[in-house]
């Protein structure tokens, strides 16, 4: 996450920018605000829908029916929420809606929309929306196959077969259920995605300032710069950060980059400010400008800069405008592709298991298990899973760091998330806990199976998650796994269970900016490993596990393949 100043280290780190959540499609206010407090601004994409259907019964006696078509969403609770509607279509079987409707997807978020056509009558055409929609029928429902028979369409599930399609089209059965016990098929409701052009364009720029006022009495400001886009209310949101820089009244930063979509358009307004950096975390605020993209690039064609400001302390508030200024060195804008581009190019993200039996918590290592495998297996085609455990003594045997879940001793997998719990179930009782606890082997096997699929021209990611109390004996052997590792398609998510002190795990974790070092020297190509103790998010207003543990991976799968110029297929 790494985006804060937590600390003098951290807060000299680059700060890079990151994807802002977008209206529509039902983001998690309260996981936003809580993944902002941690200092991560989500990963976010958003995905155009549009609406047509064939072949729809007929309910109208005289004339056809005038369909309309109605998105809701389902939370968590179970409760719906209507989202979005379009518009009626008079007298027709075969509607094709204008209005589109654009979601927010979140790789982390399992979204689940219900979609729902009404037949409005031509008395209600012009009605007020609460009385039309409680004096209709509902028409028809799209029916996805889902567990239960459930009417609901799982977005995530969805999204797989929609965008990761060539034509990113879904067609689904529509079923009329005014009968729930005979439903009668009813024509087919098509459902189209598009992403959102802005989800792709990306800005890179060089800024610098020129005799910024020094905010310290011996020596000189330590200054670095904030972005925020500013919303319509005028509140200001922090998209990204620049990083400090020591002693310097005229600083040039590292090249910055920002999304489109983090800003709205390019002619959306962003506050930049400039502070002097405190270790205390009290920044003093040098100066400040708004402007936008648009004025960024016109400032680097022109090569003139535009001053800083300043409100005034005092009753009349006014604005003070200073001597300083910010200048634009270098300004491009490119498309690149999205982590949405390369699944539906082909690319598949493989999910492993490994849990610590030094620890029994058989009720939070389900619940993990679940969270997780619930959003990546809709991204694994073939839903066979590695699962492992270690910190046991399997009967009859010596204690094993590393040993397969289902008591195979030739075959790693099993089948489904169910398939999952009930290898660990079993396990537990054909094994003894027993210590000590090492990530070590697990990381490494892990680790050849990435190996092996790279060579083999696999265009897979892995992802392992590793449940455990947290207490390691290998942290060295863990870090030399770590680092190793960090060169190949694969990401580590740890979930700490109980009450243990986690302080090695936040080391295994490099948000502050530090990548992990070997003990021969090397550094680590990239952070490859998130943890979150699942207690802390338990404790942060019922945020699920899985969406803390899941924010980075988009970004951490994007620093892969675009490191190594991996392109996805057309």
């Amino acid at each position: 996450m790494g985006n804060c100043c937590s600390d003098e280290t951290g807060g000299r780190s680059a700060f890079g920018g990151t994807g802002a959540s977008a209206t529509g499609g039902g983001a998690n206010d309260a996981v936003d605000e809580f993944l902002r407090y941690r200092g991560f601004q989500g990963l976010f994409s958003q995905i155009e829908l549009s609406f047509s259907a064939t072949n729809l019964r007929d309910r109208d006696m005289i004339s056809k029916s005038d369909p309309m078509m109605v998105v809701y969403t389902k939370g968590r609770d179970g409760a719906l929420t209507e989202a979005f509607r379009t518009e009626v279509v008079l007298n027709s079987l075969n509607p094709s809606w204008i209005a589109k409707y654009t979601v927010t997807f979140q790789f982390e978020v399992v979204q689940t929309l219900l979609f729902r056509v009404y037949d409005i009558d031509t008395q209600f055409h012009n009605v007020d929306v609460k009385v039309w929609i409680h004096n209709s029928v509902i028409f028809y429902e799209a029916l996805e196959r889902i567990e239960r028979r459930s009417y609901k369409l799982n977005l995530s599930a969805g999204f797989k077969n929609i965008v990761a399609k060539p034509d990113r089209t879904l067609t689904l059965n529509l079923v009329q259920i005014e009968d729930p016990g005979h439903p009668r098929s009813s024509g087919q409701l098509i459902v189209h995605a598009e992403e959102c052009i802005s989800s792709k364009t990306t800005t890179e720029m060089t800024l610098r300032c020129s005799d910024l006022e020094s905010k310290d009495l011996f020596s000189k400001s330590d200054p670095f710069l904030s972005i925020s886009r500013v919303t319509e209310g005028g509140m200001p949101v922090v998209v990204c950060k620049a990083e400090v820089i020591k002693n310097d009244h005229n600083p040039t930063w590292k090249p910055i980059s920002l999304n489109i979509q983090q800003v709205g358009s390019k002619d959306s307004p962003l506050l930049i400010q400039c502070f002097d950096f405190n270790s205390s975390g009290k920044h003093d605020l040098i100066g400040q400008v708004q402007i936008s993209l648009a004025g960024l690039e016109k400032l680097c064609s022109s090569q003139e800069g535009v001053y800083l400001s300043l409100l005034e302390v005092g009753h009349n508030r006014s604005t003070k405008v200073l001597k300083s200024q910010l200048c634009v060195d270098k300004f491009s804008e490119s498309i690149q592709h999205t982590f949405l581009d390369y699944l539906r190019g082909g690319y598949e993200l493989n999910f492993m298991v490994a849990v610590d039996f030094t620890v029994f918590v058989f009720a939070l290592i389900r619940m993990a298990i679940l969270e997780v495998g619930e959003v990546l297996q809709f991204y694994d085609s073939d839903k066979r899973f590695p699962a492992w455990g270690f910190g046991a003594r399997p009967i009859d045997g010596p204690v094993s760091h590393c040993f397969n879940l289902n008591g195979s001793n030739y075959n790693h997998e099993v089948e489904g998330l169910h398939g999952i719990l009930m290898a660990y179930s079993s396990a537990l009782y054909n094994v003894s806990f027993a210590g000590p606890t090492l990530f070590g082997p697990v990381i490494t096997k892990a680790a050849t199976i990435a190996s092996k699929s790279l060579e083999n021209g696999g265009r897979k990611y892995y992802v392992l998650l590793i449940i455990t109390d947290g207490v390691i004996t290998d942290l060295q052997e863990t870090k030399d796994a770590i680092v190793q590792a960090s060169d190949l398609p694969l990401s580590i998510l740890i979930v700490g269970v109980g009450g243990a002190d986690f302080k090695e795990m936040e080391i295994l974790d490099g948000d502050k900016g530090e990548r992990l070092e070997s003990t021969t020297g090397r550094v680590a190509t990239r952070d490859i490993v998130q943890f979150v103790p699942l207690r802390d998010v338990q404790n942060g207003g019922g945020i699920s596990v899985v969406q803390e543990l899941l924010a980075e991976l988009p970004s951490q799968f994007l620093t892969y393949v675009r490191a190594r110029k991996l392109q996805p297929h057309s």
